[in-house]
């Protein structure tokens, strides 16, 4: 794993299939200079994701709110100059530590997963990661959908960091 002494996020891509059928894993991670609880409230809020997220443009609840596990939530981006929509169902929430959301519909089957942990006075260490089986579009653009999600996950916790600790 890389680390940046700056803040910066940092992020690494895995391109080889896993026994699963993984064949995308991109996982990115950002310190930020705000406490746990309030990292973890705010990106675990799916009505945030506008805020912070560069290519996400809506968010529409299938379920009542707030997001607990099989909470539906529908998303609407812009990736690649494409509009995707799609549905996640929240799969898990360890608050303050894990929250979990998996799609199986759209054109890319994908699990984000954020953790969040504390490190040093005040800070919190918090990984986005996105995983899945790109069909279609996805499986077509292969490495390179790969390096757009690294560099959009990369802008969209740099944007989180710069939300909350602005707070």
């Amino acid at each position: 794993m890389r680390k940046s002494s700056s803040g910066s996020p940092t992020s690494w891509t895995d391109t080889c299939p896993y026994a699963d059928g993984v064949t995308v894993n991109v996982l990115t991670e950002i310190v930020i200079d705000r406490p746990v609880s309030v990292v973890a409230a705010y990106a675990s809020d799916p009505d945030n994701a506008t805020d912070w997220y560069v290519n996400i443009v809506g968010v529409n609840w299938k379920t009542p709110k707030p997001a607990v596990e099989g909470s539906l939530v529908e998303f609407t981006a812009q990736f690649l100059g494409r509009k995707l929509v799609y549905t996640y169902e929240v799969a898990e929430v360890i608050p303050d530590a894990r929250f979990v959301m998996r799609t199986a519909d759209g054109p890319f089957p994908m699990e984000t997963t954020y953790t969040f942990a504390t490190v040093g006075d005040g800070k919190t260490l918090m990984t986005l990661r996105n995983q899945g089986e790109p069909s279609g579009f996805g499986k077509i653009m292969g490495r390179l959908m790969e390096i757009a999600m690294r560099r959009a996950n990369t802008n969209d916790l740099q944007k989180l960091k710069s939300i909350l600790e602005a707070r």
